[in-house]
């Protein structure tokens, strides 16, 4: 069969558009994988098609989390394992996290060396002491699907890309009588000495190897299997094993395991394969995950990578990401916008990330195996960051997805022990991080906005059991007393504030599934932000048990003051379930539009956001902190207001400031695609302020146009009259031709398929 080229591949992946007369943009060329931040939880550079299990990529360095028995603060900044500014790389390892602010996984990392064996990565300093490599950026490239990098020291050209279950490797070797492929079994992002609990391998045959490795890390017990084949047979293979000596060692010592042994197991283990290559022979590897068995990681293998042909694979990933980013395809005269634009749209599709086989079977939450029965089952779901926009972006854009990864929140509920659903999760472990119990939201978008192909009231029901877990995060005060008390637990005023959130959509839920008792009785908590309303000096404050306000209080620190990632003066507006309240409380729209405006505009010392690690002047306008996700709906809150061209003006004032693509152009960690997903919502004109709402708060489109390809076979179209960086007013915005009269958007005007105009000026 004759081979496509790249572009007839891109090309035929949009039959829709290729009928049109000019042929479809690649706009693969537009997304840049290296755009992160540089001084934080960096976004991975690697090869993954969207969602993919695999999510293959160069690791920069090998700092330990812990550093004389504490936290290394160090660590922080290798999140994705990659760090722009670092000079060496270490290998390239298959599993990673997004712009994380904690982090995981760095599975199975694969080196490959010329010269002397070495079993030791070695120091950023001195890379010749061990088996890591320098490299430039000048040889460095990433695109969505593909990753290449020469490695200097070893003269060997690294290329990279992946299906979803298996990354593939080419490495183009010089001559070599000593030409080596290095597994690190023992490496891992946020790594420690005991993270690697047990590794299990078998070398089947002289070109494929077995295995798994088990760690205690983020995820407390987590499996991944794998198998690995190489394109030609090894010559000779080895290990060493790097743990302390054990008391007990059974009776093993009777063979040589460091040399050609085929059953190796241990806590600490580097396999080598040793070649010999010829001038510019390219080595392969193939390297399939499993979240089940070795011999499902084998299947996955064949199933997804049966050949070695590297170009095609490399094609149908790009195939892929083309199709999804073509799902809006945007007008604009400045590269700089379709850059901007389409590295959000990669990013947004990274995760949450594919957790099956390819015939359905996935470790479940209770260690044991099931089988996804008509879903694909998907884990990494960072709920706090992501409900905000992420997974209304889904629901436009993505809605089969969405309902899957809905579909896989309810079998994590009927797996856990504790009968939640999931809070922050990933590989069949819940790691309960951050706060609130955001799956709630996230069904509750999709039970509103009709994307809900499962059973609604059972979904209703696993919502109220969570938000009803008196023992999970100060619940059971907020219950009891109407918040949660600060010397009770701690980040007290951001619990109540989310948990109201929640609860208020899960009364809209019950409301139409027409269960009025959970309306009622949530209704009524989804009032319980009032509650840490101090109306003397307008800010949400942090309350006692006893009732009373607590008297140490700062509205500008994010340190100990009743709040987690934010200040007092960016949660008191996060009452996104109710603007209109908010504003009443707060004096009324004479008050609060001076209040609002003030916090764009006001500075912020250094000093109030110091200690807290995932904050840094990069991701700050006056006090506004986008760089973290609690105040993401606050430039939109002017729309309840009598003066809504402010919000047009803050999201086209925030949108170049915080967007740029450049390896440090976000301006706060991505979260696992939040930060992306306000960006493509708010460049195409309008913003989910409250998941769980079917409606949308306009804004000011910064693209030219754009057309929105929606899974259901309809087009939404976005045209924009007048627009320039000047005009950033709306001056009219219609629907179908119909004037709107409210700055609002409602889903099915979306889903429909139709026309949104927006005509610009210059003015209010």
């Amino acid at each position: 069969m004759k081979q496509l080229s790249l572009a007839a591949l891109l090309l035929a992946s949009l039959p829709s558009l290729a009928q049109k007369s000019k042929p479809a943009e690649n706009l693969v060329q537009y997304a840049h994988p290296i755009v992160g931040t540089a001084k934080m939880g960096h976004t991975f550079p690697g090869a993954t098609v969207p969602f993919g299990m695999v999510q293959l990529s160069p690791d920069t360095d090998t700092l330990s989390y812990e550093l004389n028995g504490k936290y290394n603060p160090d660590m922080y900044k290798y999140c994705a394992g990659y760090q722009y500014s670092d000079k060496t790389i270490v290998g390239f390892s298959h599993t990673h996290f997004s712009g994380t602010g904690h982090s995981d996984l760095g599975d199975f990392l694969i080196m490959p060396t010329t010269g002397p064996l070495q079993l030791n990565p070695g120091t950023a300093d001195k890379p010749q002491s061990g088996f890591r490599s320098t490299f430039s950026h000048a040889t460095e490239v990433a695109e969505p699907g593909y990753y290449r990098v020469k490695l200097d020291d070893h003269n060997i050209l690294a290329e990279l890309t992946a299906t979803n279950r298996v990354g593939m490797h080419q490495y183009t070797f010089p001559q070599s009588d000593q030409a080596h492929l290095i597994l690190d079994l023992m490496a891992g992002i946020y790594n420690y000495p005991d993270k690697n609990v047990w590794t299990f391998v078998r070398v089947e045959n002289d070109t494929l190897v077995t295995g798994y490795r088990q760690t205690n890390g983020w995820a407390r017990t987590r499996t991944v299997y794998f198998a690995m084949t190489f394109s030609k047979p090894f010559t000779d293979y080895g290990s060493r094993n790097f743990a302390k000596r054990q008391v007990y060692r059974g009776f093993w010592g009777k063979f040589d395991q460091t040399k050609n042994f085929p059953d190796l197991a241990g806590e600490q283990l580097r396999m080598f394969f040793n070649f010999k290559t010829t001038a510019n022979e390219k080595l392969k590897v193939k390297f399939a995950l499993s979240p089940t068995s070795t011999a499902s990681a084998l299947q996955n293998l064949r199933t997804e990578a049966p050949g070695w042909d590297f170009d095609k694979v490399k094609g149908q990933a790009q195939q892929q990401w083309q199709q999804e980013l073509s799902k809006v395809v945007i007008e604009s005269p400045k590269k700089v916008d379709k850059e901007n634009f389409y590295t959000a749209m990669y990013h947004a599709f990274l995760s949450p990330t594919t957790y099956m086989d390819a015939d359905g079977q996935y470790r479940g939450l209770d260690q044991n195996n099931h089988k996804a029965d008509g879903f694909t089952n998907y884990t990494t779901f960072s709920l706090w960051d992501t409900y905000r926009a992420l997974h209304p972006l889904f629901n436009v854009l993505q809605p089969k997805r969405n309902a899957d990864m809905v579909q896989s929140m309810l079998a994590h509920f009927d797996q856990s022990v504790e009968r939640m659903l999931p809070v922050w999760s990933h590989y069949a472990n819940e790691n309960w991080c951050m706060i609130g119990y955001h799956s709630v939201p996230v069904i509750a978008d999709a039970v509103m906005k009709g994307n809900a192909p499962f059973d609604a009231n059972k979904a209703l029901d696993a919502c109220v059991t969570t938000a009803r877990q008196a023992r999970y995060d100060g619940i059971g005060y907020y219950v009891q007393l109407g918040y949660v008390p600060e010397d009770k637990s701690g980040s007290s005023v951001s619990k109540t504030l989310e948990y109201a959130y929640d609860d208020w959509c899960i009364a809209q839920m019950a409301q139409k599934l027409g269960r009025q008792d959970i309306y009622q009785e949530f209704n009524k908590r989804a009032q319980n932000w009032r509650n840490v309303y101090d109306q003397r000096i307008g800010f949400m404050r942090p309350k006692m048990a006893d009732g009373t306000f607590r008297p140490r209080f700062d509205v500008l620190s994010t340190n100990d003051q009743g709040f987690i990632e934010g200040n007092a003066w960016n949660y008191s507006l996060y009452v996104p379930q109710d603007p209109a309240a908010l504003i009443q409380i707060m004096g009324g729209q004479k008050r609060f539009v001076p209040h609002l405006d003030s916090l764009f505009t006001m500075h912020l010392p250094d000093k109030f956001f110091a200690e807290t690690e995932d904050i840094t002047r990069d991701g700050i306008i006056g006090n506004y902190v986008h760089g973290n996700e609690p105040a993401h709906h606050v430039a939109y809150l002017y729309n309840w207001t009598d003066q809504p061209w402010k919000t047009q003006a803050r999201v086209r004032m925030i949108l170049p400031k915080m967007y740029r693509p450049t390896p440090d152009g976000l301006g706060g960690n991505d979260d696992c695609g939040q930060m992306s997903a306000w960006y493509i919502f708010s460049a195409l004109g309008f913003y989910p302020v409250a998941p769980g709402s079917p409606e949308y708060a306009l804004g000011s489109p910064a693209v030219h146009g754009a057309t929105l390809n929606l899974e259901n076979g309809k087009t939404f179209r976005v045209n924009v009259k007048n627009q320039s960086d000047k005009n950033v007013y709306v001056k009219e915005a219609r629907l179908n031709g119909q004037k709107l009269t409210r700055p609002f958007l409602n889903h099915q005007d979306i889903m429909n398929g139709g026309e949104l105009t927006f005509t610009m000026a210059a003015k209010p």
